[in-house]
């Protein structure tokens, strides 16, 4: 079957899940955890993703997360390449370690947010990897010991899933934790991990009885969310890949845009690269991030060793404010 395209869009929420090739390990120890968790933890910090929950198993991960200023695509090749290479070193062992690519569902936020984030913290209970809520509390490996604050994870939106039981932290904390534990006895949930509507209405056997009866919704294998979602985020994404389109057109060589910037605003090349705080550097430096990885899509990495500067000096420029020299 060919592959289907991914979906995404900045803010959309996503059900990610990795798995190790032919059932391997990809977590063998805690370094490999934590190497995995510190990459996670710099997306997260440079605004690629907001994640709300997850899980760590010994041949698996899952995570739930809203996509930010890049593709879901971008954040996660360099989640997993990165990881990848670190993991081969440490184990001395060479080729792939993940099962083909990555799955991504796209999930409608009311009411998929909080039940997967129960679905996802549960794993290590429902694998028998703990033995009770207890001992989850403490459980280092998902975002519920986060939630809970017995550990601390700062780059783990942990705000949003407690709003929903409580505006105050204190009440809201054991309210989440009843919410969780309502979900022991409920086990696999395959209707949150195999995405669609048809999962949604509770198999095939629903939608063939609902057809029968001419009632037709929409439907897609990497969307989980109800018919009218599925239709608003198909009529999003057509409108992405127009504009992508009409973007791909202007793409140009970062020496070409850097020219076009320092003649805007009245600086020379050498200027841009210098590192000055006059302000018309400054303002040219902020163009040249903003045009090239907002409107070109070119990686922070790349305008970062064209200038000479760090990722997140980039990235920082980048998704500062209005686009300079666009109209709002």
């Amino acid at each position: 079957m060919p592959r289907h395209a991914r979906l995404d869009a900045p803010g959309t929420l996503h059900h990610v899940m990795g798995r190790g090739i032919e059932k391997t390990k990809i977590f063998e120890t805690r370094v490999d955890r934590q190497d995995f968790i510190d990459r996670l933890a710099e997306l997260c910090r440079a605004e690629y993703f907001t994640v709300y929950a997850w899980a760590l198993m010994s041949n698996h991960f899952h995570l739930l997360l809203k996509t930010g200023h890049h593709p879901l695509s971008a954040g996660m090749r360099k989640l997993l390449t990165g990881y990848v290479v670190n993991f081969n070193r440490r184990h001395k062992r060479f080729g792939h370690l993940f099962q083909n690519r990555y799955k991504s569902i796209v999930c409608e936020d009311d009411p998929y947010l909080l039940e997967l984030t129960r679905y996802i913290h549960l794993n290590p209970l429902r694998r028998k990897i703990v033995r009770g809520m207890e001992a989850l509390k403490n459980y280092p490996w998902t975002g519920h010991s986060a939630l809970m604050g017995n550990i601390t994870r700062d780059w783990q939106d942990k705000e949003t899933i407690l709003s929903y039981f409580s505006s105050k932290k204190k009440r809201a904390i054991p309210l989440y934790e009843a919410f969780v534990s309502e979900g022991v006895p409920r086990g696999d949930r395959p209707e949150l991990v195999g995405g669609g509507l048809i999962r949604s209405l509770g198999g095939w056997s629903e939608v063939v009885s609902m057809r029968r009866k001419d009632i037709r919704m929409a439907s897609d294998a990497r969307v989980l969310g109800s018919s009218d979602f599925v239709l608003d985020l198909f009529s999003e994404a057509e409108q992405r890949v127009k504009e992508t389109l009409k973007l791909a057109g202007e793409i140009k060589p970062l020496e070409e845009l850097a020219k076009e910037v320092t003649n805007e605003v009245g600086i020379s090349a050498d200027d841009l690269k210098s590192g000055g705080r006059q302000r018309l550097i400054s303002r040219a430096r902020k163009m040249f991030c903003q045009r090239a990885v907002k409107e070109m899509r070119y990686p922070g990495a790349e305008v970062a060793r064209f200038l000479g500067v760090t990722t997140s000096a980039v990235n920082r420029l980048a998704h500062s404010g209005k686009v300079w020299g666009r109209p709002n």
